[in-house]
């Protein structure tokens, strides 16, 4: 009986405690215990100024730690579920200010519609809404080009190509095969023309003169042998010679050679030459008789050299003496530095030759008579001589 009353006393109170407890108010029970509400996800979505945080750094209270009561676990349990619609989300956060260039590059792209995530794990519900402020900070941009940043355009995935030019080159322009000359001057012969010589227009006669006959009795007298020739003549430069003979030799015992072609005055004017002057020198320096002359040039129509002015020998008036040869074989011949002997003979003979001649030219003069000795009658003011 004792038993009964006092589990009977026991009920009353267990009852009376269990009353006391759903007669308590809501914000009562819960004092120590907030109410659990269900977790909203933030966007997963990065803003502009805050770097994100992974989530699995964050240290999450497991639910053995947590001190709840029977009765709490029971309601909780029993309470009604909350949706996922009907989870308060939270405002978003103000936007930063944008900058003029980055709001008017914001305007110009194309808004993403809103998107809503379904949950995809049991006890976890995501609602994930595109946001008008966040539409920027989905996913991170490229820095904004500022003011004094020269956008440079992208290039093709595929450079242009250009077309080939053609193998075939341009012709080029070629010159002429043969280059224009300047229209020729006039000719002007006065640079080549020979100066004037009254002996130029000397022609033969029908008759020969008077003074040619004796001339010809002379050397006869002197024992030169002689040709008569015919006459020689060029008008256009000048060169005359109406009445030339051509000397065999210059006596009965000198001879010379080769042929020589001279006027019958210049002839006669050697063979007594050879004769008064070289013979008795050669005969004195040597002790032999002078045997031949040879002869270097006579009769040639030319000018004098580097000059328009006709050369002696263009009238058969001048002789060039290149050698001696005596009774004993022995040459002596003219040249710039001859024997001592030779030497002795030949300025004897030169200087003798100065005097009979009007002109005189041998080794020493010039070039051009480094060789011979140059006589000649040219006939001179006051009937001086040039010996050089």
């Amino acid at each position: 009986m004792a038993t009964f009353v006092f589990s009977r006393k026991y009920s009353i109170a267990l009852v009376m405690a269990v009353t006391a407890l759903l007669v308590v108010p809501a914000d009562a029970r819960h004092r120590h215990h907030k109410p659990l509400t269900p977790r909203v996800e933030q966007p997963l979505t990065q803003r502009a100024d805050q770097p994100l945080r992974s989530r699995g750094k964050q240290r999450l209270k497991t639910r053995g730690s947590r001190h709840v009561t029977p009765t709490q676990t029971q309601q909780e349990t029993q309470g009604p579920r909350t949706s996922p619609a009907a989870v308060p989300v939270p405002e978003p956060r103000p936007v930063d200010e944008q900058k003029p260039d980055a709001a008017a590059a914001d305007k110009e792209r194309p808004r993403a519609p809103a998107t809503t995530v379904a949950p995809n794990q049991p006890d976890q519900d995501r609602v994930i809404e595109a946001k008008p402020g966040l539409e920027k900070q989905a996913q991170p941009s490229a820095p904004e080009p500022s003011a004094d940043t020269e956008i440079e355009p992208e290039p093709p995935a595929d450079a242009p190509i250009p077309t080939p030019k053609p193998d075939i080159a341009e012709p080029q322009p070629q010159p002429p095969v043969v280059a224009p000359q300047p229209p020729p001057k006039p000719a002007d012969n006065s640079d080549k023309k020979m100066l004037p010589d009254p002996r130029s227009a000397d022609v033969p006669a029908e008759k020969m003169p008077a003074e040619e006959v004796a001339c010809r009795e002379r050397l006869k007298t002197l024992g030169v042998e002689f040709e008569e020739h015919k006459a020689e003549s060029n008008p256009e430069i000048g060169c005359s010679i109406p009445y030339p003979i051509v000397l065999k030799t210059l006596g009965k015992s000198i001879d010379i050679a080769p042929g020589t072609e001279i006027n019958c005055p210049m002839a006669e004017a050697a063979a007594r030459f050879a004769a008064d002057v070289i013979q008795p020198a050669a005969k004195a320096e040597f002790g032999a008789d002078l045997k031949s002359i040879s002869q270097a040039s006579a009769f040639v129509c030319r000018p004098r050299h580097g000059t328009r002015k006709l050369s002696e020998h263009a009238f058969g008036n001048a002789l060039d003496i290149a050698s001696f040869t005596l009774s004993d074989g022995k040459k002596i011949e003219i040249n710039s530095s001859p024997p001592e002997k030779d030497a002795k003979f030949l300025n004897a003979v030169r200087k003798a030759a100065c005097g009979p001649f009007k002109t005189v030219l041998g080794p020493g003069a010039d070039a051009d008579h480094a060789l011979h000795f140059h006589l000649d009658l040219e006939p001179r003011r006051n009937g001086g001589t040039f010996c050089q």
